[in-house]
């Protein structure tokens, strides 16, 4: 785990757009968004400063804020699957210790887990954030915390490509009653602290549908059995589901009056996400396609499909 002495990680433009651009902080109101920007701003303005340099707090630059976050999990350490027009919502819990001078309760405190993608750690492209934070104190220098974070379709979720894995963050502003619009505003006086925490991930994954169609019905034994189908996945830049080419799924035969699956052969999506292949018809049961999933898309499996041998 780093921990790095300013919120300022998501560096230079990069991490005034991660904060401030419509859309792409989901946590409080444009207020809220605008003060953790002027705070990045007075980090960059310190004489002698990067947005990676410790401080004190001399010069006008915020110091560094004695908090770091610890045992944050995101959605319960499950992938974050999310459909073509349902919002998606997921639960972040965490811990926080912190200094006894720093007040959590505080009106101006400002405390948010964010999720972000590509570029690797330091030059993020996207960051997404938490909302609607609660914390139980534990002692005066401990807390447990938690927050939820959405996701939806052709709002933050416009790119298939935000299908992938995205690593955690912790970010705290305490502003200690400074005015942040004010142009005097004297920011030693305001902490703030950013904690990399790139072991904590979490995927988010196009929402599957898998079918199948098993004929004749009913079929005489030791005919042929034709099983068609679609593996289909979440398309975010047209809110549409379209067919998952080229992926491997599995035909699964259940006898009836059995709860076992037994696979049969496996066959691969055409073109368009279709399947089809055949089997001999030999006692009643169901068919069903089965798709194990992949990075980007959850497992599926579709409803058993009967077929009546006479």
């Amino acid at each position: 785990m780093r921990i790095r002495a300013t919120v300022a990680a998501v560096s230079g433009a990069l991490a005034l757009s991660a904060f401030v651009a419509p859309g792409a902080h989901a946590t409080g109101s444009a207020d809220h968004r605008s003060d953790i920007a002027k705070v990045l701003e007075a980090v960059r303005a310190a004489p002698g400063k990067t947005p990676f340099t410790g401080s004190t707090g001399s010069d006008g630059e915020p110091y560094e804020l004695d908090l770091t976050f610890s045992d944050v999990k995101v959605n319960n350490g499950k992938p974050i699957v999310v459909g073509i027009s349902k919002k998606v919502v997921a639960p972040i819990t965490y811990s926080i210790r912190h200094a006894a001078s720093v007040d959590i309760n505080a009106d101006d405190f400002i405390m948010e887990i964010g999720l972000y993608r590509g570029g690797g750690l330091g030059e993020p492209t996207e960051a997404i954030f938490d909302e609607q934070r609660t914390c139980t104190e534990t002692s005066s220098t401990t807390a447990t915390c938690k927050s939820v974070i959405g996701f939806t379709p052709g709002g933050n979720l416009s790119l298939n490509v935000k299908a992938t894995t995205w690593w955690a963050s912790g970010i705290a502003v305490a502003l200690n009653g400074v005015d942040s619009d004010s142009d005097s505003s004297d920011w030693s006086k305001v902490g703030r602290v950013y904690q990399d925490m790139p072991t904590t991930t979490v995927k988010i994954q196009r929402a599957s549908r898998l079918t199948v169609n098993a004929s004749p019905e009913p079929v005489r034994k030791g005919r042929t059995v034709t099983v068609t189908g679609k593996l289909s996945r979440a398309n975010w830049e047209d809110n549409a589901y379209h067919g998952y080419t080229g992926q491997s799924v599995q035909l699964q035969f259940r006898k009836k009056n059995s709860d076992t699956y037994t696979t049969l052969k496996t066959v691969k999506t055409d073109s368009t996400g279709n399947l089809k292949t055949t089997t001999t018809a030999t006692v009643d049961g169901y068919f069903r396609y089965s798709f194990a999933g992949t990075s980007t898309t959850p497992a599926v499996k579709a409803a058993g499909d009967y077929v009546d041998v006479q």
